[in-house]
């Protein structure tokens, strides 16, 4: 496991207070959405104004993961922090990263009030899975999707 630190690149309001490790974190975010467009800064602005946070795991300066999270409430579960993305650089899997972006992320939602601690994962990653598993988090819904648009 390295030493990480967990550095928030939004405030609060989602503005960004981190410039340039969120222009770092886009190479890790890639891994995961490789659709991601060439001004990811701009993207995540967006992203940000929809309401949505982020966490980078930071090693000797290098973004080594990401947590993109939001927190609201619904009909059925009341406050929820929901992890959009968490992704960890390829190279620095099995370390610690994202078991350690988790646990940020479980500490923010119980210091808000949250119940619940939420995120799909593809079916085909299993990996992940197992670190949610170890997490305690248990596959409690399916999620259905339909495309209505092309691009």
């Amino acid at each position: 496991m390295v030493a990480l630190r967990v550095v928030p690149v939004t405030d609060e309001a989602g503005q960004i207070i981190e410039p340039a490790l969120l222009a770092a974190a886009g190479e890790v975010h890639r891994q995961l959405r490789p659709m991601l467009p060439e001004d990811y800064p701009a993207k995540m602005a967006r992203v940000f104004a929809g309401g949505a946070r982020m966490v980078v795991a930071v090693h000797d300066g290098r973004v080594l993961g990401l947590a993109l999270y939001r927190l609201y409430e619904n009909t059925y579960e009341n406050l929820r922090l929901y992890v959009d993305d968490l992704v960890t650089d390829q190279a620095t899997r099995s370390q610690g990263v994202g078991g350690a972006l988790l646990d940020w992320c479980e500490t923010l939602a119980r210091s808000r009030g949250a119940e619940w601690l939420a995120l799909d994962s593809g079916t085909w990653r299993t990996d992940a899975h197992r670190l949610y598993f170890r997490k305690g988090m248990v596959i409690s819904s399916f999620h259905f999707t339909r495309k209505l648009a092309d691009g």
